[in-house]
């Protein structure tokens, strides 16, 4: 009875180091973390403001290089960082959304770095775009010419 329950503990200790040594592997090198993966335009006017920004931080021990930031169409155009993120140190992620495209945004932005926690991340954007206003000109339903 001795050598099982001393033979269970070895194991127990054996499996309990393995899984602290893997932990530890994971979190070293660069790590990304978002304030927010999502971003909510709520309702905007039609060739409204389109712009929003991603704020992350670096929480590895090694400098967070972003390789790429794509859209998820030709609307959607994110910029990003091209200098490496140092450990500890925040940036953002700037997404400008086309508004000129009436109807609801949900889109997406996959990043791509060497974050050992993340290495393909994508944040979403949301909301919708009002209709086009119509023009102020006059409407003439007549045929005739319109009146100024």
């Amino acid at each position: 009875m001795k050598k099982v329950l001393l033979s269970l503990l070895v194991m127990f200790v054996a499996v309990l180091g393995a899984n602290t040594a893997f932990a530890q592997e994971v979190t070293s090198g660069a790590q990304i973390s978002f304030e927010k993966e999502v971003h909510d335009y709520g309702t905007v006017d039609y060739a409204g403001n389109g712009q929003c920004t991603f704020e992350f931080t670096n929480t590895g021990n090694a400098p967070l290089i972003i390789s790429n930031a794509k859209g998820s169409c030709g609307c959607t155009v994110p910029s990003w960082p091209k200098e490496p993120i140092a450990p500890g140190a925040k940036a953002s992620i700037s997404v400008k959304y086309d508004t000129k495209r009436p109807g609801a945004i949900n889109k997406s932005v996959t990043i791509t770095s060497n974050a050992g926690n993340s290495p393909t991340k994508v944040v979403r954007i949301k909301g919708t775009v009002k209709p086009k206003p119509e023009s102020g000109a006059p409407v003439n339903t007549t045929g005739a010419p319109a009146n100024r």
